[in-house]
């Protein structure tokens, strides 16, 4: 199997997950309690051994293959949704690494549910939020366009008459709304989420 077609199956995989991942993130417009109560049932289906195998193995995968992808096309690119591609593929790579790498020791390492108030805390805790709140919302972004830039090079027809140009740039909408609509709801409508102690690692 080719690089590209390993790079497509994976991104697939983790496409699914974070599609799942980004819904009970908006759950959090309901409150944090709503937003754990979502993640305990999905965490069913997604947090055991042969899930989380292929999920992991996809990531790898992806970061792999996405990093070698951009070496080759970064000089060749051309056209706005060819160069989306190749630079919200790097950007999402880099955040993988850090956030899986994040998750995994929070559980491994410090022992803690890497629930709601794990993944919020940076948010939360002023100046820590300045760097947190961009880097979050770049990433969704860049997922919702990554995406973009594959439908735009993929589909061929025309969806409630639009053209795949513009059904991309509908995408890129979409995930701009979803990514300020996620921060609002992480961040208690931007006032703030009191953190528990055993989560307030920054301080």
């Amino acid at each position: 199997m080719t690089i590209k077609k390993l790079h497509y199956f994976s991104g697939i995989i983790l496409s699914i997950f974070v599609g799942f991942h980004l819904f009970n993130h908006l759950y959090s417009l309901f409150g944090s309690n709503a937003h754990i109560e979502l993640m305990e049932k999905l965490r069913i289906v997604y947090r055991n051994v042969f899930a989380e195998t292929i999920l992991l193995l996809s990531v790898a995968v992806q970061i792999i293959t996405g990093v070698k992808l951009f070496s080759k096309k970064r000089g060749t690119a051309s056209g706005f949704f060819e160069k989306l591609h190749i630079w919200s593929g790097l950007y999402l790579a880099f955040f993988l690494v850090i956030h899986v790498s994040a998750i995994l020791s929070g559980r491994l390492i410090l022992n803690l549910d890497t629930n709601f108030y794990f993944g919020v805390a940076g948010l939360n805790i002023f100046p820590l939020s300045l760097f947190f709140i961009p880097y979050y919302g770049l990433a969704i972004f860049s997922f919702f366009g990554h995406v973009a830039a594959v439908h735009f090079k993929i589909m061929k027809l025309r969806i409630f008459g639009m053209l795949p140009n513009k059904q991309a740039y509908f995408i890129l909408i979409i995930g701009i709304f979803v990514a300020i609509a996620i921060l609002y709801g992480l961040t208690n409508g931007f006032n703030g989420v009191e953190i528990p102690k055993e989560y307030n690692l920054f301080t």
